[in-house]
């Protein structure tokens, strides 16, 4: 292969490329309890979410480590490329560096490049897909497509709208989010992120006022989205992530429209009922 694109597993990666040899999936551990598995295609939503809602506390996510990224770019490709979480909600990046790190340490210097997504989820799908796109094109180097991919992280928005705040809150990453409504007032935030760095949007009441808000702010927020390919994750509520498409198709127009299911992270994190976009 000329290229491997390896990913964090809060990436969702579309059906086509799950056994893909050009990608990779990087477990993180999940934890609930006494509960512990890795986030690898063994994952069961179902069995997760239950143990999620029957235990007091809050979920846990355990990064990979740095030798288990660096067994990933151990690889006859030219070109390495690494996807991982926001640093501001894993350690996974920084992980991931560290197992560039070891690799050239043992092996020499190779083009590998670590990407900060700055995002989570489809975030990362965005990016993992616009590298391979780039890559199948044959037309630009490393460093051209480094450059390119930078560029279209730093533009990417991620939004999202859920039911349940609380393994976030509890987990700590939600400590830029000035004003959070109990959920008893059926309060509905519609969160984004700038830089990786979790922020809140706006809100309202209601779930479903909450996901037609998330469509006007992506739009009155958006550029040049004709050209972009929409995705949409949702955890355990397609009929939600089919409404956050009829909205947002009925106020824009997009190059494609993709729908998946969240992967273990993503799942601990959006909790049962959350919706992920990420343009």
């Amino acid at each position: 292969m000329r290229y491997k694109i390896v990913v964090d597993s809060c990436c969702e990666l579309p059906d086509p490329y799950k056994n893909d040899p050009r990608f990779e999936r990087v477990p993180l551990t999940l934890e609930v309890g006494d509960y512990r598995i890795l986030d690898d295609e063994t994952f069961n939503q179902q069995e997760f979410l239950q143990k999620v809602a029957a235990y007091p506390k809050c979920p846990k996510s355990a990064c990979p480590s740095p030798e288990r990224y660096k067994n990933a770019y151990e690889t006859d490709a030219e070109h390495v490329y690494c996807v991982t979480l926001s640093s501001h909600l894993s350690g996974s990046f920084g992980s991931a560096v560290l197992g560039k790190n070891l690799y050239e340490e043992e092996f020499g210097t190779k083009d590998i490049y670590v990407c900060d997504s700055e995002s989570a989820s489809i975030g990362e799908t965005q990016l993992a897909m616009k590298i391979m796109e780039w890559e199948e094109e044959g037309t630009m180097t490393f460093a051209q497509i480094v450059k390119k991919l930078e560029d279209f992280r730093n533009a990417m928005e991620t939004y999202f709208v859920l039911d349940n705040l609380d393994t976030l809150r509890k987990n700590g990453r939600l400590s830029s989010v000035k004003a959070i409504i109990a959920s008893t007032l059926n309060i509905k935030p519609v969160m984004g992120a700038i830089k990786g760095v979790i922020v809140q949007k706006g809100q309202t009441v209601g779930i479903k006022k909450a996901l037609a808000k998330m469509a006007d702010i992506i739009v009155s927020e958006g550029k040049n989205l004709e050209s972009k390919v929409l995705y949409i994750s949702h955890c355990n509520c397609p009929s939600r992530a089919a409404l956050v498409k009829e909205l947002l198709l009925a106020r824009a127009k997009f190059k494609d429209v993709k729908i998946l299911d969240t992967a273990g992270v993503s799942t601990m994190y959006a909790n049962d009922g959350g919706v992920i976009v990420a343009i």
